[in-house]
């Protein structure tokens, strides 16, 4: 299956479970990677066939803006089955990162999962 990969999609989300951390929102770096079928578009060489990936940014972007949860663990189950219920791809690969979680270090959650196994 072929990919499409996005690195490093900087977001902001109000996310955490202290109080000082949901007074404003936060930056968060986000990798997805999202497993679809890119023959037709390499066919065509038409976006219409293929995964329109400043459409994924946008909407990853709008939805952690929007986003109100206090784990990333959260966030990320959220995020997932939105891309699912919004594009039609089939598995995806989903890096948060929270660089201001930790003083001296980069605090992240990775997942990865099937529309069938997250949709059923």
């Amino acid at each position: 299956m072929d990919k499409v990969i996005i690195e490093q999609l900087d977001v902001n989300a109000l996310i955490g479970v202290y109080d000082w951390e949901r007074d404003q929102p936060q930056p968060l770096s986000i990798d997805l990677v999202l497993y679809y079928d890119l023959s037709p578009a390499m066919r065509s060489d038409s976006l219409e066939d293929s995964l329109d990936y400043a459409a994924v940014a946008d909407a990853v972007t709008a939805f952690c803006a929007s986003s109100k949860y206090q784990m990333l663990e959260a966030l990320a189950g959220g995020l997932l089955k939105h891309l699912f219920a919004t594009f039609s791809v089939e598995h995806i690969r989903l890096k948060i990162r929270k660089p201001e979680a930790l003083r001296d270090a980069m605090a992240a959650i990775e997942c990865e999962r099937s529309r069938a196994a997250l949709m059923s």
